[in-house]
């Protein structure tokens, strides 16, 4: 199933399916988040804003806009 990571909950898993070089930022890319790698939201702010994410084995935090416009296809 197709969607984005801001509409994954805490301790789902995804891959990272594809998102558009020109709104990402260099340093995400840089961090592993990167077509085919994994993601697990690790935590969400209580506001739901920033989103905790691990992809690669490499903790960061990403505004939920920003979230929103990576796509992921959901792991079981």
């Amino acid at each position: 199933m197709q969607t984005t990571i801001n509409t994954l909950q805490k301790g789902q898993k995804a891959v990272i399916l594809s998102f558009d070089d020109a709104i990402i930022p260099l340093k995400l890319i840089e961090m592993g988040c990167m077509e085919g790698n994994f993601v697990e939201v690790i935590q969400i702010a209580p506001l739901g804003d920033p989103i905790f994410l691990s992809v690669n084995d490499t903790n960061l935090a990403i505004r939920k806009e920003m979230a929103s416009r990576i796509f992921v296809e959901i792991q079981k």
